[in-house]
């Protein structure tokens, strides 16, 4: 595996990273409707476009199989596509992005149980919750910081 930070964000890796997040979230989020993916999923290069720090991780053929979006210090976005998971990708962009990028916080769907102890066993720990999500959308957060 192979992380990099993405500077360029070309039109083949906007397509490409954009396929590991539909990977993704229809693994994970399951309780996300069908339409409602296809709904956020239009948002989602603009959001990658517009990300201050992307960080990709390649597999040994190039292609992104992960990936992570970082604001100041907060993990906005980890996404690793569904055939991929639990080969530890994930834990290694985390680890990235807490060493280079002092990632401290983060924000998970409450109905992610998987997402939420991935993020406890690298160390965050839940400080606030809310009904809805940033978009208004009846779907609880969990807000979570480093417990170190």
């Amino acid at each position: 595996m192979k992380i990099i930070e993405v500077k360029e964000r070309t039109p083949l890796l906007i397509e490409q990273v954009l396929k590991v997040w539909e990977s993704s979230v229809k693994a994970t989020h399951l309780f996300l409707s069908e339409d409602e993916i296809k709904n956020i999923k239009k948002y989602v290069p603009q959001a990658l476009k517009e990300i201050p720090c992307l960080i990709i991780a390649e597999n040994e053929n190039q292609i992104p199989v992960g990936f992570m979006g970082i604001v100041e210090q907060h993990l906005e976005m980890l996404f690793i596509s569904h055939e991929e998971r639990g080969k530890g990708f994930g834990k290694e962009l985390l680890q990235y992005g807490i060493e280079k990028y002092s990632v401290n916080d983060l924000a998970v769907n409450e109905q992610n149980p998987l997402a939420k102890g991935f993020y406890e066993h690298m160390g965050f720990v839940v400080y606030k919750r809310t009904e809805y999500d940033e978009q208004g959308n009846p779907y609880p957060l969990l807000y979570m910081r480093l417990d170190r």
